[in-house]
């Protein structure tokens, strides 16, 4: 069984039942980075386990900080015994660095996790930022509303977002270049 079947059947185990919708989204993610395999070779099994457990900090069993990237990337070292570099892209993903910020954790996750490769890091912001809540897929613009609308304007991940704006809009669009660049040939 490789990376993302595993990563699936974990994910589902934390997700599905007590966040269905949250499940939903992380099925939805998944899809997407099982599409980008053209684009990643070697990589795409990482890619795919990452979009699955991306959230898994949301889940009640693993919040600890409150900040799922850093939950869920901690979990996966220290319970789940994973991949470092799985580890790294959970604790990374969708510009997790403001947010981390905002939160005053920036030091503690740069300490605990080492950024990944920038395209692998991008592959998963593209993922994650064109998935809508239920799984659908959503344009970028589309998304980063839908999230400013749940959290509304004062919380601290709608300004994490505003602050990420321009770095998950830079992903979006490096995955979408090498997209139509793979298309055109």
């Amino acid at each position: 069984m490789g990376q993302a079947e595993c990563a699936r059947d974990l994910a589902e185990r934390l997700l599905a039942e007590p966040l269905p919708r949250r499940w939903a989204h992380t099925q939805g993610v998944a899809a997407r980075a099982e599409s980008l395999a053209p684009i990643l070779g070697d990589e795409a099994d990482i890619l795919t386990a990452a979009a699955y457990l991306h959230d898994i900090g949301y889940s009640p069993k693993l919040i600890d900080t409150g900040f799922h990237p850093l939950d869920g990337a901690r979990y996966l070292r220290d319970v789940a015994g994973a991949d470092e570099r799985l580890c790294r892209l959970v604790a990374h993903h969708s510009c997790a660095v403001n947010e981390a910020t905002e939160r005053g954790l920036l030091n503690i996750l740069n300490a605990e996790f080492a950024q990944e490769r920038p395209e692998l890091v991008e592959a998963l912001t593209y993922c994650d930022m064109t998935t809508g809540p239920d799984g659908r897929h959503l344009d970028a613009h589309e998304r980063l509303a839908e999230i400013h609308s749940r959290y509304g304007p004062d919380h601290l991940v709608s300004r994490s977002i505003t602050t990420s704006t321009p770095c998950i809009l830079a992903a979006v669009d490096a995955v979408e270049t090498k997209l139509r660049e793979l298309s055109a040939r």
